[in-house]
């Protein structure tokens, strides 16, 4: 008797695939928060501009979402994310090209509209590739490697700095970018089943949906109409604000409140960024554990209705802290475990939307983005109105807000329902919402 095939592992080197995107992705998201400083001076920006600047790749990135996650599933993450990652990379390289306010304002909103639909076409190629047991594993390992590059990334411009002008810095992480994208366009497939390194046995794990047919129809009715994917999208903008302050104002935080060094501002900004990716995996598996054990609809839920309220509580004390160690300290806390519940939002993505989860995914993101472009204008503005009369104002405002945020998202994690897919044809709508 012959023994079993046994599976090929195509889908592990999708998996490295995703993994290095994601740090690539933050390597160029983050490296403009460390040459602040470098930038500011050179183009003689105010506080309230840098804000603008930081918010301007967001604000594009979220309006861009839900039609790129359209894109993805009418097109096939293959060519989509080939073309996103393209454009990411040639725009950041055009960072250091900016002359003034105005043209890095646009370079940052044409670097937004570019990157936009990375991870919902992500999501597609999950849909197919992974199993659906894996779903808010693969999540949060993904989102773990873009925030460890986002950590190191920290000290690498820091140290790229005091070698080089700031402006050479951006063609060189660019770079990586184009590297990448021929990669992925010459191996990767839409369908696992007409990739030449799958074999039956691994397609049969997979159990994938079939991608052979490109759906151009989408139940947009039945989107706007689901209670569920609403919450979901508040959960994302509360969660996402509160992430970006970490992103792009924590190293001008610990320098201007606590007299930080840019080396040592640079090595402690890294710690929420850190504690982030430990949450985000630790989560995503938790999250996977927990809907086996106790269903999909409390599974889901249960990481954030847990970690959210800890999470506040963290952030209200920081603005209370006797010194900038224990400041970053409790904001790296307050940052883990808000993101312990972020690999569960994106496997209820899949949950909710099924073969529309391109769409599911980019409208979540797009909520969540909007939160991460108002969180740094909220910081801005208040650095600048506030920094001379009120210092403590100044940067503990932005923090609190970040705490309301987090408690805004606890409430909206109750009404959502994972176990009730979103219904894939306008018609389907009655009978299942009619379903109790």
């Amino acid at each position: 008797m012959q023994p079993p095939e046994r599976p090929t592992q195509a889908r592990s080197i999708l998996l490295g695939f995703v993994l290095s995107l994601t740090a690539i992705a933050y390597l160029d998201r983050v490296c403009i928060s460390a040459a602040k400083p470098a930038i500011k001076t050179a183009l003689q920006l105010t506080d309230s501009q840098m804000g603008y600047v930081f918010s301007a790749f967001t604000f594009a990135y979220a309006l861009f979402e839900i039609p790129s996650g359209w894109l993805a599933d009418r097109f096939g993450p293959r060519l989509m994310i080939t073309r996103i990652v393209v454009a990411w990379s040639l725009l950041t390289a055009l960072t250091g090209a900016a002359s003034g306010f105005l043209s890095l304002f646009l370079i940052r909103m044409l670097f937004g509209a570019g990157e936009a639909g990375m991870f919902p076409g992500l999501a597609r190629a999950f849909a197919h590739w992974v199993p659906a047991r894996s779903h808010a594993a693969v999540f949060g390992g993904s989102i773990t490697a873009a925030l460890i590059s986002g950590a190191a990334t920290q000290r690498a411009v820091v140290w790229l700095l005091e070698r080089m002008e700031w402006r050479l810095t951006f063609p060189l992480f660019g770079g990586v970018g184009i590297l990448w994208a021929a990669a992925w366009y010459t191996w990767f497939r839409d369908d696992p089943a007409k990739h030449p390194g799958v074999n039956p046995a691994e397609l049969k794990l997979l159990g994938s949906l079939d991608s052979g047919e490109k759906r151009a129809s989408v139940p947009w009715k039945n989107m706007v109409s689901s209670k569920s994917l609403w919450a979901l999208c508040t959960v994302y903008f509360g969660i996402i604000y509160g992430w970006y302050f970490y992103l792009t104002w924590m190293p001008d935080y610990l320098q201007r409140a606590h007299g930080f060094s840019p080396q040592r501002a640079a090595n402690f900004s890294a710690l929420p960024l850190l504690s982030m990716a430990a949450a985000v995996c630790a989560g995503g598996y938790l999250s996977d554990a927990l809907c086996l054990r106790l269903g999909r609809r409390l599974g889901r839920r249960a990481t954030g209705l847990v970690s959210l309220p800890l999470a506040a509580l963290c952030a209200v004390l920081a603005t209370r802290a006797g010194s900038g160690e224990q400041a970053a300290g409790l904001l790296a806390a307050a940052a883990g475990l808000a993101s312990l519940s972020v690999a569960s939002a994106w496997a209820a993505t899949l949950d909710l939307g099924g073969r529309n989860a391109g769409v599911v995914s980019g409208a979540m993101n797009m909520f969540g983005n909007l939160g991460g472009a108002l969180s740094p204008v909220v910081v801005g503005h208040c650095v600048q109105a506030l920094a001379q009369t009120n210092p403590w104002a100044a940067w503990h405002l932005p923090i609190l807000s970040t705490a309301a945020g987090y408690l805004l998202s606890l409430g909206c994690w109750l009404a959502i329902d994972t176990s009730q897919p979103i219904p894939e044809s306008e018609s389907d709508f009655p009978k299942a919402a009619n379903k109790n």
